[in-house]
């Protein structure tokens, strides 16, 4: 399974990213050996996901949630 995530970091920002090992990813992220832009603002918190067949369904819908403005994305973490 492929997994597009956004975490709600620690300055309450939110990270969009892509999986196919949701758990593992998170706690990557959360040992400070995830992404870059997470590492300084730890600890990271699972907020919203989606699964999808194919990585490339899964890129896809990562590029799309990345174009969103934060209230967007905040929108929808809500619907979940």
């Amino acid at each position: 399974m492929n997994y597009i995530y956004i975490l709600k970091c620690a300055d309450n920002t939110l990270y969009t990213g892509y999986t196919n090992n949701l758990e593992k990813r998170i706690k990557v992220h959360n040992s400070g050996k995830g992404a870059k832009y997470t590492k300084c603002r730890l600890p990271v918190e699972l907020v919203y996901f989606e699964q999808y067949e194919t990585k490339s369904e899964a890129m896809k819908r990562e590029y799309a949630i990345k174009q969103l403005t934060k209230k967007e994305k905040l929108q929808l973490i809500i619907k979940k």
